[in-house]
């Protein structure tokens, strides 16, 4: 009798163990909070204060802590862009104009390119963009506890922790960003390069200021050795550029924007798309004064003359690689 009631038992505590095992499991689809994490945020307020951006004066990096985890204290998915706005406006500072970089499916090219914003000044270079990038954070459903384990991402709720961090520091830096706007589009990505729902496209491109922008222009990259799934005047690009003209933009557009592929070529030496002998049939090499190149910042394109220049050494001629020039 004995071995037949644990027998007969054997399924209901299965389950029991099955059950418990669940429940300590992922809750959400996204990943848990980053450990360490006042520990991360302050120590990257701090540097870039003391070493990546003096200039633009003290932060007080404890309250910029205290403000933003005001918001490990809710739901999970009952956090609100709003909820930043204290976070935004204790670390906000002014961005250098023609140093906007916007980007969509490039996050790591535009970390390497921007250089710490010694080239651009992308949303990751700007301090509270740079006290986010590539972390996770949320609080437990039902406890006081943060979620080590998940947290929800857009899949879950709309109004989690993350995205609406990035939907805040999206709309500021747009804001704020002056002169030439420059935009970086993956032409290799299958679901196009312009996400028509995006955070480029619903909660950056709407905030634009008009008024202290003189032009937008957009680099469609391609990966080496992948597909070019669109390009300028292409699909969603296209889709971009109708969009920027109806605003009333001036534009253009630019496949491989040269100085950036030539970083992705670092890592591609060997790669027939990135041989120098493919690049001798389009570029021809002239000698170049200095007194010329010395006006101009590295690898400046001059879409007038066509001619790309390095300070104090030569240029050399290219066809035209602005397209879709609007507004003029």
């Amino acid at each position: 009798m004995a071995a037949l009631g644990l027998a007969s038992s054997l399924p209901l505590l299965l389950l029991v163990i099955a059950g418990a095992g669940g429940a300590g499991g992922a809750r959400w689809r996204g990943e848990g909070t980053t450990r360490h994490l006042q520990s991360i945020i302050l120590g990257r307020c701090a540097e870039h204060v003391a070493l990546l951006n003096p200039e633009q004066g003290e932060k007080n990096c404890t309250a910029i802590w205290e403000a933003f985890k005001v918001v490990l204290d809710k739901d999970p998915c009952s956090v609100f862009p709003s909820d930043y706005d204290l976070f935004i406006n204790l670390s906000r500072h002014s961005i250098p104009t023609d140093k906007s970089l916007f980007w969509e499916n490039n996050h790591l090219l535009v970390t390497s390119y921007a250089e710490n914003a010694r080239r651009f000044v992308p949303l990751c270079s700007v301090l509270y963009g740079r006290m986010g990038d590539f972390l996770s954070w949320c609080r437990q459903e039902n406890a006081s506890e943060l979620d080590y384990q998940s947290c929800p991402t857009s899949e879950d709720c709309e109004n989690n922790p993350v995205d609406s961090f990035w939907k805040r520091a999206s709309m500021q830096y747009s804001r704020d960003s002056s002169g030439v706007i420059y935009v970086m589009l993956n032409g290799s990505e299958p679901t196009g390069a312009y996400p028509v729902k995006g955070f480029f496209a619903d909660f950056e491109i709407p905030y634009f200021q008009k008024d202290k922008i003189t032009r937008i222009e957009i680099w469609v990259m391609h990966e080496i050795g992948r597909p070019k799934v669109e390009s300028c005047g292409e699909g969603s690009v296209k889709i971009l550029e109708e969009r920027l003209k109806q605003m009333g933009f001036q534009y253009s557009c630019i496949n491989d924007h040269l100085p950036v592929k030539l970083l992705k070529c670092v890592d591609h030496s060997t790669h027939p798309d990135c041989a120098l002998k493919s690049l001798s049939a389009f570029y021809r090499y002239r000698s170049c004064k200095v007194s010329f190149c010395e006006t101009m910042a590295p690898y400046t394109a001059i879409a007038e003359t066509g001619r790309w220049c390095h300070p104090g050494t030569l240029c050399f001629s290219l066809p035209p690689l602005v397209q879709n020039v609007s507004g003029e």
